[in-house]
């Protein structure tokens, strides 16, 4: 598989920036999170002076074939039907992409769907949906790597646009079910508290739910054998962050045995990300899942990633907490296609403005007080 090169941003300027910071008029500490984000952007472009440049959202969408098994009460048609929509201007993501002058990038992954050329959707597909992981891994180990490097593209691409901050989304009709296993084998949480509602389902739906995906893991480590159930068993109890890198064959059976091609593209796009520098905005429970993968690989990828903000859907907030991640927003949002992060954006901009424009005590001839 590609490796990428990611190293956490150079300390050596951590105490001017926070100098910088500190030495603004205001009492020290007073714009919270603000002074938060200024201090890691100013970090991750080794500058007191960051700035960002020609924000962009990579949306990767792809079909599972789990849905098979009724976990979920989106129709599979959903997923090449909003992609295009996606492109026409008329959804969620598409008005909050316009508000906040994001470039929209609609990537298709592996829908189960043969867009026309020039509808301006990307095309990356990898293969119409993935296998159903109830009986089989998701993907094979080819089409893994081929969705890592095709995601690192898109952010090479997005990049070379003069892009120094990415965002992603996602678009799958059952996409929650594959998340929810990543959280429990990565994240050391039993299965049951990672599954939840997705798009609506409820009451036996959400039982039906909860058993499927606990016949696939059963399934699993049945293929794997009793070595392997002991070995996660220790896993399991480790608690929460007890992977962080450790064994990364571990960590990309579970993705390729569970995932979805628009994850493990996104987990590609994050990497690339963080190997080139740039500012990654993180929204939504699927997309949390995937930074929660990227960090197993290389842990130094968080080191890049904002996290906009947390929403309603069931263990979203305990993957945030596996992260260490303080999210900036909360406002219910369960949409995914990224809408979290492009909500918290513009105080990603407030913060980088505070250390831009605002005058030091000295410059504005201010007492300094605290």
């Amino acid at each position: 598989m590609r490796k990428f090169n990611i190293q956490s941003p150079d300390a050596g300027i951590r105490e001017a920036l926070q100098n910088k910071i500190d030495n603004l008029t205001k009492p020290k500490g007073s714009l919270g999170m603000l002074e938060e984000l200024a201090l890691q952007v100013g970090l991750i472009q080794q500058s007191l002076s960051p700035e960002l440049r020609n924000p962009q959202h990579i949306l990767f969408g792809a079909d599972h074939g789990i849905l098979a098994e009724g976990v979920s009460c989106t129709p599979k048609e959903v997923t090449w039907q909003q992609m295009g929509h996606f492109v026409q201007g008329g959804a969620g993501i598409s008005f909050l992409c316009a508000q906040h002058s994001f470039k929209l990038n609609v990537v298709d992954s592996g829908a189960d769907f043969d867009f026309p050329a020039g509808c301006g959707i990307i095309d990356a597909k990898i293969r119409k949906g993935t296998r159903n992981f109830l009986y089989e891994p998701a993907m094979t180990q080819e089409e893994m790597e081929l969705a890592i490097e095709r995601g690192a593209e898109q952010v090479d691409a997005v990049y070379a646009q003069g892009c120094n901050i990415v965002s992603f989304g996602e678009m799958g009709a059952g996409n929650t079910s594959p998340s929810s296993m990543w959280m429990s084998y990565l994240g050391g949480i039993p299965l049951k508290e990672c599954v939840g509602a997705g798009s609506g389902v409820v009451g036996a739906g959400l039982q039906h739910k909860v058993d499927v995906l606990m016949g696939a893991a059963a399934n699993y480590e049945n293929a794997q054998g009793t070595e392997f159930s002991k070995s996660f068993g220790k896993r399991e109890s480790a608690g929460a962050g007890h992977l962080s890198g450790g064994n990364r064959e571990y960590v990309m059976e579970i993705m390729r045995w569970f995932g979805g091609y628009e994850m493990v593209m996104a987990v590609g796009g994050m990497l690339r990300a963080a190997e080139l520098g740039m500012t990654i905005l993180v929204d939504g429970f699927i997309m949390t899942n995937c930074i929660l993968a990227a960090r197993e690989l290389y842990p130094a990828v968080t080191d890049y990633a904002i996290y906009g903000h947390c929403g309603d859907e069931t263990g979203h907030r305990r993957v945030l907490d596996v992260l260490g991640a303080k999210p900036i927003l909360s406002l219910g949002l369960r949409l995914g296609e990224g809408s979290g992060a492009i909500c918290a954006f513009p105080i990603v901009v407030s913060a980088v403005n505070m250390i831009n424009q605002m005058d030091s005590f000295a410059q504005a001839a201010v007492k300094k007080y605290f």
